[in-house]
């Protein structure tokens, strides 16, 4: 397995694969009332036959070259996930995402692991269009784009049926030329 390291702080990213369905049902079920204050996830993974099946989801996606699934590990422990939800390599469009457990809330974990996945897609994969799709309530999601230099095209107005209630999705984007303009110099 490799890993990609996330700075000097001892976090990194890394693949998580169908073999790791009990750590990743222990990580969701650490954090599973706080990452599920916006995220759907907490509903659908709920055991361990559940959490074999999402991870097998990314594992197919990943063989077609149509998303991703990394997690964040702080000190070896898996404490979030970044993802291309969707991957359209042929359009060239990508759409991230992210979650953490309450422990990794405030480090910065997600900006950092959301950039390296960027990177990936835009310079390996040939993504020219990252998009963030994220509840208007979700102010930490939102704060992620707005670091990574994303632009707010919009928002889709009670789009999103969530827990019985309808919600406001906001969606965020950044354009390949735009990424690479904003990067910092090496």
């Amino acid at each position: 397995m490799y890993a990609i390291s996330l700075g000097d702080d001892g976090a990194e990213l890394c693949p998580l694969e169908p073999w790791q369905a009990e750590e990743f049902l222990a990580h969701l079920d650490r954090g599973r009332e706080f990452i599920g204050q916006h995220n759907g996830l907490p509903d659908v993974v709920t055991d361990l036959e559940s959490s074999r099946a999402f991870l097998q989801a990314y594992a197919d996606k990943a063989a077609a070259d149509a998303g991703r699934l990394y997690g964040i590990r702080t000190d070896g422990r898996l404490v979030g996930a970044v993802l291309l939800r969707k991957m359209d390599v042929e359009q060239g469009t990508a759409e991230a995402g992210c979650w953490l457990e309450p422990s990794a809330v405030g480090r910065g974990l997600v900006t950092r692991a959301v950039r390296a996945v960027i990177d990936w897609a835009v310079e390996e994969r040939g993504v020219h269009r990252v998009e963030w799709w994220v509840s208007v309530g979700n102010e930490p999601s939102i704060a992620v784009a707005r670091r990574l230099g994303m632009t707010r095209d919009g928002v889709l107005r009670e789009s999103y049926l969530y827990r019985g209630k309808r919600h406001d999705e906001e969606i965020w984007s950044v354009l390949a030329p735009q990424w690479r303009a904003g990067r910092p110099a090496s």
